[in-house]
Formats: C-alpha cells, structure tokens, sequence
C-alpha cells in the first residue's frame, strides 16, 4: 500500500454517532501500552500522526484515519489501563461494542499483544470477546525489536498458548522501529479484506 494521503477524519467520543462510512475499515485493539499508535503510524508512514504518549490509556475515543480515500483505519481505545475508574472503562466497553456491533464496514480487527510477555488475562477477555462479537481477530505481536532474535519464535508461541488461538490464526510479529511486520499486514488487509 502506497500512502499518498491520510486524514483523521472522525473521533467518536463515548456519546457520539458512529460515522456511517461507505469505505472498509479494519480496527486495531490492544492494552494501554501496546504500541497501537506507533503502529498505525508506520502503517500509515507518518511519524506522529496518531498521537503517542507517555500516559497509557490516552486514546479514550475511536479515531478513524482516512487513507488514500479508499479505506479507514479505525483505532479503538486501549484497555486494561489501571488509572482509570471502573466506570470509564465499562463506559469505553460498551462504546467498542456499540462500534463492533454497528459498523456495517469493518473488515477485521487486528489485537496487539506484546510479545515480550504472555498474554494477560486482560488480553485473553478482549481475544475472546472479539470472537464473540463474530470476527476472528488476526494478531500483532509488538515489540519484537525488544527481544533477541532467537526468542521470537518462543514468545509467537507463548501468545498462541496464552490466547489459546486455532492453528490457522495468523500472528505477525511486528516492530515500529525496524518496519518489520508493516508490508505483511497490508498485504494481509490489502488481499483478505478490501477486495
């Protein structure tokens, strides 16, 4: 995918509409600290686009990133962030939900788990959730510049074992500062979900 053009086109707060897009879009979900906004930033080749930040549970919104006027990527809020009360975090489940359940465009939904440790319970409940709501979720192991390379193969495993994903789930290690993992999920959207 060639980006020739991105827009930040909408922000659902919890009490917005939906935006009724005619384009696909493919959503991101992942824990506070995952690295969600580094890697919609290398997807969409921009260095700080979506915003990065040093408190996790900053995106409290779904921002939806215009690209190329030919689809969206959608970034949902982070979840499983300690700092927030109980009540905010029921509040931005119900609104993922209401986005999961209401989008009449999206494609697939990508969950980042760090692939330095094994999935958290957290994770485990978003996988399954996911699955519930009736996507099977491809996922993006982050972080894989932090780890030795002959560890990468050991942690693929310990997520696939964490999450307890069917053999044909796809897992892509992915690294914001090397790219590694960015041509492979394009491909992935480009051949699977926008055709």
């Amino acid at each position: 995918m060639i980006i020739k053009n991105v827009d930040l086109e909408t922000i659902c707060g919890i009490t917005s509409k939906l935006p009724e897009n005619t384009l696909p879009e493919i959503a991101f979900a992942g824990k506070s600290n995952v690295g969600k906004s580094s890697l919609i930033n290398t997807l969409m080749n921009r260095k700080s686009y979506a915003r990065i930040s040093a408190t996790p549970g900053k995106t409290q919104t779904i921002n939806f990133y215009n690209i190329n006027q030919e689809l969206y990527l959608v970034d949902l809020p982070g979840y499983g962030y300690a700092k927030v009360s109980e009540q905010e975090k029921q509040k931005w489940g119900r609104m993922v939900e209401r986005y999961l359940h209401g989008s009449k465009q999206l494609r697939a939904v990508f969950l980042l788990i760090d692939i330095r440790h094994d999935p958290s319970a957290n994770d485990k409940m978003m996988y399954d959730w996911i699955r519930a709501q009736g996507y099977a979720p491809i996922i993006i192991a982050t972080k894989l510049d932090k780890i030795k390379r002959s560890q990468k193969e050991k942690q693929v495993r310990a997520v696939r074992q964490g999450l307890g994903l069917p053999p044909e789930t796809k897992v892509i290690p992915f690294s914001s500062v090397t790219k590694q993992g960015r041509d492979e999920i394009w491909e992935l959207a480009e051949k699977e979900y926008l055709i």
